[in-house]
């Protein structure tokens, strides 16, 4: 009750946003709920200490039990992922991916990675990252049924002889095709990068084929599917190592001192915990629940009308295409969803037609929901829900001019607080997320 006496102000938005979480149905897929073990750990005296550098090579004192803290995570990630070395201390995905290039390339050198609009991830190349302004980007694309085109993939690896090929996504709804990627990086003879960041939870589970025995490095953020602190790992490989028996050094060297500053502690011992959770066997329950949740979720969708790109999915998550259903923006089903509690985000489609900020989709996915236990059958009424939803806001069109769009966005959003079908599903939305309480939150 300390925040309540000292800061009252923050504590009334803490429990703001406690409500929201308990009241409301999360489907971004790249949110989930940790344990009250994690979030004990990241709330922990760990905070308190400084750590730069590495187990046993601090350089500062006191680093006797920060340093078993950080060991056991990184003992725990090799064995989950069957990898001989592992990086904890990346402070987010982003830093980690960074990272790579800054371990493998020389500004200037030809990277490949799966184009953003298409489903690719920031920091795999796109023009507005770092990454994209000090690296020659080569992005590939998916075809116009949503999977890789790896013809594509093969004649810009051989014309442009790329040092680092990533694959990896952030609205990709298939199984990742590491085996084949394998086959290109090693042929022109690039670094092959496997970014896991949304699927880490479902490899460590068992639904999903692991990279290890392809991938030379593999990142990953430790929240998403595996459920831990918002932190991240990198990952060298056997196959790595073998290609470069340095890379491990070169990946630690990059993160510390090339990148980052001083760990931090609390993160490296909630990413221990949750590792350590994702080792049990009902983890892997889990993860196969995350699927058969997001293909019921994907076929009640499909029976109600809405178009799936892909036409399902194979890992946690689902994008739609809302261009045949005549609202045509993410934006609007997205805040629409919100008024209701059933929370998803605006997202591009393969061939976006419109914009990254008014894009012609929404992506969703299964995993916090299922945290919380719930099942098939709550993602057919989610389904319902969100048709009833769709058909109260189908009239809404969003105009190229920008006046004019902004006086239809503001009548779309006084219209949806003003529905009462809305608010009536709001209140059977909150009745289901009171049968489902979250982890540490109730």
């Amino acid at each position: 009750m300390a925040l309540a006496t000292q800061d009252p102000e923050l504590h009334t938005l803490m429990v703001r946003e406690r409500e929201r979480q308990r009241d409301g149905v999360e489907l971004i897929p790249s949110e989930n709920y940790t344990s009250p073990a994690v979030l004990e750990a990241m709330g922990s005296i760990l905070t308190n200490k400084y750590s730069e550098g590495y187990p046993g090579r601090r350089y500062y004192g006191g680093n006797e039990v920060v340093d078993a803290v950080e060991r056991l995570a990184q003992e725990r990630a090799k064995v989950l992922f069957g990898v001989p070395h592992a990086n904890v201390q990346p402070y987010s995905g982003s830093p980690a991916n960074l990272a790579v290039y800054f371990a493998t390339c020389q500004a200037g050198d030809v990277i490949m990675g799966q184009n953003l609009p298409d489903g690719g991830h920031l920091t795999h190349g796109w023009k507005v990252s770092a990454t994209g302004t000090f690296y020659k980007s080569v992005p590939y694309h998916v075809r116009p049924d949503g999977y890789i085109d790896f013809d594509e993939v093969w004649r810009l690896a051989r014309e442009h002889r790329p040092r680092l090929i990533w694959c990896g996504a952030t609205a990709y709804v298939r199984e990742f095709p590491f085996a084949r990627f394998a086959e290109v990086t090693d042929e022109v003879g690039a670094y092959f990068a496997a970014d896991i960041a949304h699927i880490a939870g479902l490899i460590a589970g068992g639904v999903h084929p692991s990279p290890t025995p392809h991938a030379h490095i593999i990142t990953t953020t430790t929240h998403k599917t595996l459920r831990g602190p918002r932190g991240a790992m990198i990952m060298v490989t056997e196959r790595g190592l073998a290609k470069d028996p340095e890379l491990a050094d070169k990946i630690d060297r990059a993160i510390f001192p090339g990148l980052q500053g001083g760990p931090h502690d609390h993160t490296t011992a909630a990413i221990a915990v949750a590792l350590g959770e994702a080792m049990k066997p009902e983890f892997g329950a889990y993860a196969a629940q995350i699927v058969a949740n997001a293909r019921a979720l994907g076929q009640a969708l499909m029976e109600r009308g809405f178009t799936l790109v892909t036409g399902g999915t194979d890992n946690h998550m689902l994008l739609v295409d809302l261009t045949p259903d005549g609202i045509g923006r993410g934006v609007f089903l997205q805040e629409a969803l919100d008024a209701v509690g059933i929370t998803v985000n605006k997202n591009t489609i393969p061939g976006e037609p419109s914009s990254a900020f008014y894009p012609s989709g929404i992506r969703l996915g299964t995993p916090a929901a299922t945290t919380r236990g719930m099942r098939e059958p709550e993602m057919v009424h989610l389904a319902g829900w969100m048709a009833q939803v769709r058909e109260e806001i189908r009239g809404f069109q969003l105009p190229d001019d920008r006046e004019a769009r902004n006086r239809v966005l503001r009548e779309f959003r006084a219209g949806i607080v003003g529905s009462q079908r809305l608010k009536a599903i709001r209140e059977e939305v909150r009745a289901l997320c009171r049968r489902f309480p979250v982890p540490g939150v109730g």
